[in-house]
C-alpha cells in the first residue's frame, strides 16, 4: 500500500490515498474551513498544516520557502490544527494550575489545628498570586507562539492545509470546502503522507 519516493537522498514514504490542498491568507479562514471539514465526518487526524519553522529547518534546512513550494513537497513537516477554543483551555490550564499549586503549598504551611479560615483564606489568595502571575505570563507565551507559527506561514505565502480523502465523494466534499473559505491553489494529489 505504502510507495517510497526518493528526493535528495532522503526516503520519503507516502501512502495512495489521496489528498485535498489548499492555501490560506487569514486564521479565521483556515479555522472556518477546519470546523465545516470535521462538521461533514473528516477526522481530525485526516487534516494537517505545515509544521513549524523549526520542524521546517530541521527537515528541508534553512532555504528560503514559500508555501506554494511546498503544497506538493512530501517532505514537508505536518502538524496538526490548533483550534482557538483548544489554545483557550490550555493556557487557562496553565494559569489556574499555577494558582492551584502556589495556594496549596502556601495553605500546607500554614494550615494548623490552630489556624482560622481567616488565616487559610489568607494563605491561599497570598501564595496563588505570584503563582497566578507566573502562570498567567507562561499562558501568554504559550498563546504568542501559536499566533506567530501562523503569522510566519502568511509572511511565507500563505498558510498550508492538507486534507486526507478516501474517495471520491469525499474528495470532491474537501475541495469544495477549502475552495469555499478562499482556500488558493486548491487541488488534489494523488498520495498523502
Amino acid at each position: 500500500m505504502a510507495q517510497t519516493e526518493k528526493k535528495k537522498d532522503d526516503k520519503v514514504t507516502v501512502i495512495k490515498v489521496p489528498e485535498a490542498v489548499g492555501v490560506f491568507d487569514t486564521f479565521e479562514a483556515l479555522q472556518s474551513a477546519f470546523y465545516d471539514l470535521r462538521s461533514v465526518g473528516f477526522h481530525h487526524s485526516d487534516i494537517s498544516l505545515l509544521g513549524s519553522k523549526d520542524a521546517l529547518e530541521e527537515k528541508l534546512g534553512k532555504a528560503y520557502w514559500q508555501a506554494p513550494d511546498l503544497e506538493d513537497d512530501p517532505r514537508a513537516p505536518r502538524a496538526h490544527f490548533v483550534t482557538e477554543e483548544a489554545m483557550g483551555e490550555l493556557e487557562g490550564a496553565i494559569a489556574g494550575g499555577f494558582f492551584f499549586v502556589g495556594s496549596y503549598i502556601a495553605m500546607a504551611a500554614l494550615l494548623t489545628p490552630a489556624s482560622t479560615l481567616a488565616a487559610s483564606v489568607a494563605a491561599i489568595a497570598i501564595g496563588g498570586g505570584p503563582s497566578a502571575v507566573i502562570g498567567t505570563l507562561l499562558a501568554r507565551r504559550v498563546n504568542q507562539r501559536h499566533k506567530e507559527y501562523y503569522n510566519d506561514q502568511i509572511r511565507h505565502g500563505g498558510i498550508l492545509m492538507w486534507v486526507r480523502t478516501r474517495d471520491k465523494e469525499h474528495e470532491d466534499l474537501a475541495v469544495k470546502i477549502l475552495k469555499g473559505h478562499s482556500g488558493r491553489d486548491v487541488h488534489l494529489h494523488p498520495w498523502s503522507e
